[in-house]
């Protein structure tokens, strides 16, 4: 009863002290992980791509799974043409967009662990260096490494642990970072 007493404690204040501002450990324990269900029933033929990109998530983070075709927390698209691209709606929550013309140039399992990434929180970091998974098309088209940094990691388990402050906006749209073919260099 005391154990239990005392969690509810320290969830009161995490609660209050986030409300403040205030960014604290989350209190649960590590085995408590939150579950992102993707539903990928207009993912096309990248459905396959989703489930591997998914386990690669699973594999390399902690406090949260990815399990396919159980929610809609995350709703995965194929379309042709436009740049595939992520729109977050909050932390583990958004769509990502697979363009079937950039999969057909990059890795579509290097775009598809990407823009799931945006998802779990990460930002785009253009600066070409292939084994950052966040620089995206940066690192140009022989690039394919799909699995992200173990600092990429990382900051995804402490984002849903609680540990640090998802300062990002609560809806964001990550485009661009799959330079299209059709860009030509004058």
């Amino acid at each position: 009863m005391t154990s239990r007493l005392n969690r509810l404690a320290v969830a009161v204040l995490a609660t209050t002290l986030a409300t403040l501002g205030v960014t604290v450990a989350n209190p649960s324990p590590a085995s408590a992980a939150m579950t992102i269900c993707y539903n990928t029933s207009q993912a096309g033929g990248y459905a396959g791509t989703a489930n591997q990109a998914a386990s690669i998530w699973n594999n390399a983070t902690v406090n949260l799974t990815l399990s396919a075709n159980c929610g809609s927390n995350l709703r995965i698209y194929q379309i042709t043409g436009g740049g595939s691209y992520a729109i977050r709606t909050s932390l583990g929550n958004g769509r990502v967009y697979i363009d079937t013309q950039q999969a057909a140039q990059y890795s579509p399992l290097r775009i598809m662990t990407h823009e799931i990434g945006h998802i779990l929180g990460l930002p785009d970091n253009y600066n070409g260096n292939c084994s950052l998974l966040m620089s995206g098309g940066s690192a140009g088209t022989g690039c394919t490494n799909p699995y992200p940094s173990s600092a990429e990691a990382n900051r995804v388990s402490n984002l849903f642990a609680g540990t640090f402050s998802a300062t990002d906006r609560s809806a964001d749209i990550f485009r661009d970072s799959w330079p299209s073919a059709l860009t030509t260099v004058g």
